[in-house]
């Protein structure tokens, strides 16, 4: 495995546990902001395995995710989903200043980028097999 893509990994794993921990903490906003990002690490680490390793901004990253896994159901299309959700409820729990993010808003999301992590994991043990 590339060393950018296991350093991706290790990102997502370290944001995960922090996710956790800050929801334990009852900190849900930023909770669901790390949670968020576990699915942001992922979802470059899957492209830049393949060769597509230039982004410049989350939206391309969400994008490229989408074009190359989503649609050619690589993946389940529930995960672009997770990810298009998370961008936004970060944002939300980044920048609002008009509404919070609850605990069990984070939960689900961390649930989603737990699963995900580890679908991605799978994925790349298996796509080197072949």
């Amino acid at each position: 495995m590339d060393e950018i893509v296991e350093r991706l990994l290790k990102l997502a794993q370290d944001s995960l546990r922090g996710a956790r921990v800050l929801l334990k903490e009852n900190l849900p906003s930023v909770a669901a902001s790390r949670a968020y990002y576990v699915m942001f690490y992922v979802a470059q680490a899957l492209p830049w395995e393949r060769g597509f390793t230039s982004f410049s901004k989350h939206k391309a990253v969400i994008s490229k995710f989408g074009e190359e896994f989503a649609k050619t159901r690589l993946f389940d299309p529930i995960y672009h989903r997770h990810l298009i959700d998370g961008f936004e409820t970060r944002m939300v729990a980044n920048y609002g200043v008009t509404e919070d993010i609850d605990r069990k808003k984070a939960s689900e999301m961390i649930r989603h980028a737990s699963k995900f992590l580890r679908e991605a994991k799978a994925f790349l043990r298996s796509d080197k097999s072949e």
